[in-house]
């Protein structure tokens, strides 16, 4: 097979290796000649679109055609144009189809936390209020960490530094309070120190203030101005926090209690059709046992966003849905920009043409599931099933929201490759076999092979195997490429002035 028609009203198939000019190819069943060469991951112009034309892939519009394409033509960005800046109305049309929460009796082996919810990591996060204490707070982690090793029952030390925490004021402020605070309280960690400077915008009060009521045994709290030596009485919290960590044990908790997060980044022309669909299945196959999946990127929604609306599970959620849109798209021309200009340099070369396409490809890891609620940035799950967070494309500042709002495994999609880590385990996907062999120490699980078996029955196959892996990475049997490498970090999403 040359190339790969997604749905049967789609004008354009994506090229399975790199196709020369002239070559007579097989689409859907049908020779065909292609006019130029076209790039393993592009597009190739099934029938003749005429300019003004709609250019349809996953059974949706992904951009205009700038000039008469014939078929056989190479479809790109050179003669597709987005869409996507023109604002849209929207009128709720539900989706019955679309997928509810389920109930289930299987469970998996999570550390259930006093506070609620329950971890499949046991570790101490050590994490400032301010970048100002990044430094001490690196020496106290290491320090920690020569002292309390990883065994059985404990993850390790994870140092968690950000650039944040002063010089910001009002809802700029706010969001970074509020996000520290929802990571703080993520259940992969038995213990926190948060270690504050003493003089920062995001001091401790402020903090405290979205932090709620926490579990003095389990949340300490260091202010290095106040301190006669930090690293001693740093280290001394951390074996106090130990103390508690050391008692925890796995034990059986029901699937509804699993929070997971989807995101992806370094997307390519197969993402959509591969890992994130593949992904979509896993998503559904959790709901249907009552687990919560969050999933962000709105400016990857532009596009794509009429196909959520239409699952939301009531008008109110809609509006939220809707809301959330013009939100970003306020947000956009507040700082003079387009949301066209996502997609990046790397997604073109790898063959995504408009941000629709890679919003169409990107929906795809909600699967066929309701929305049951819509997040701000910061903002904490109540709600099982799909769950949409605010938050950009960006995948430190994205992700760390969703682990904010209670993710504790991040099931991450990508086709051009990253090796990054966030703030607990990563389960990352690859879009392509080339990029999982090329990149072992990277990539957890080779969806690209689907692009070999793109049947019903091996996509249930794979699913399958795809979501014993990730209940084995839950249960603690499996630890992803991002915990053997020690790749962790945070970001935070900023909207505001600097000080």
């Amino acid at each position: 097979m040359d190339f790969v028609k997604i749905y049967p009203q789609d004008n354009v198939a994506v090229a399975l290796r790199d196709v020369g000019a002239g070559e007579r190819v097989l689409v859907d069943g049908t020779e065909l000649t292609a006019l130029e060469s076209i790039p393993n991951g592009h597009k190739i112009a099934l029938t003749s679109i005429s300019q003004g034309g709609d250019v349809i892939k996953y059974a949706n519009r992904i951009g205009l055609a700038m000039a008469d394409i014939p078929a056989g033509g190479y479809v790109h960005d050179h003669n597709v144009q987005t869409m996507a800046n023109v604002r849209r109305s929207y009128a709720y049309d539900r989706d019955e189809g679309a997928l509810l929460p389920g109930k289930t009796e299987e469970t998996f082996q999570g550390y259930r936390r006093p506070g609620g919810g329950a971890g499949i990591r046991n570790y101490l996060a050590v994490i400032p209020t301010v970048f100002c204490a990044n430094g001490p707070l690196q020496k106290i982690a290491r320090l920690a960490e020569a002292e309390f090793p990883a065994d059985e029952h404990f993850d390790g030390v994870l140092p968690l530094t950000h650039p944040y925490g002063c010089s910001q004021t009002g809802s700029d402020l706010a969001t970074t309070a509020k996000t520290l605070a929802g990571v703080i309280r993520n259940a992969n960690f038995g213990g926190v120190l948060v270690v504050s400077l003493g003089c920062e915008m995001n001091d401790l009060p402020t903090l405290k203030k979205y932090m709620g009521p926490v579990d003095e045994r389990r949340v300490k709290f260091l202010v290095l101005q106040e301190s006669d030596d930090e690293f001693s009485e740093g280290l001394a919290l951390c074996r106090e926090l130990m103390e508690e960590i050391a008692k925890d044990r796995r034990e059986p908790v029901n699937l509804k209690e699993l929070h997971v997060a989807v995101n992806c980044g370094g997307s390519d022309g197969f993402s959509g059709i591969t890992a994130n669909k593949l992904v979509g299945t896993l998503t559904e196959e959790l709901v249907r046992r009552g687990a919560t999946v969050n999933m962000t990127e709105v400016p990857e929604m532009f596009g794509a966003e009429h196909l959520l609306m239409n699952r939301a599970v009531n008008h109110q959620v809609f509006e939220d849905e809707v809301a959330m849109i013009a939100a970003y798209a306020d947000y956009f021309e507040r700082y003079g920009e387009q949301v066209s200009d996502n997609p990046t340099q790397g997604n073109k070369v790898g063959g995504l043409s408009t941000i629709e396409e890679k919003s169409l490809g990107c929906i795809q890891k909600g699967g066929r599931c309701a929305v049951t609620e819509v997040l701000p940035y910061g903002g904490r799950a109540t709600q099982h099933g799909l769950v949409l967070v605010s938050g950009p494309g960006n995948d430190l500042t994205g992700v760390t929201g969703q682990i904010a709002a209670g993710a504790v495994l991040t099931v991450f999609t990508t086709g051009r490759g990253t090796p990054c880590g966030f703030a607990g385990p990563t389960f990352r996907l690859s879009s392509n076999s080339r990029l999982a062999q090329k990149k072992r120490g990277w990539i957890d699980f080779d969806a690209g092979v689907l692009l070999a078996q793109a049947s019903d029955e091996a996509l249930q196959g794979f699913t399958r195997q795809l979501y014993d892996a990730v209940l084995d990475t839950c249960n603690g049997k499996y630890h992803t490429r991002n915990e053997e490498n020690g790749y962790y970090q945070m970001g935070i999403l900023r909207d505001g002035v600097t000080l």
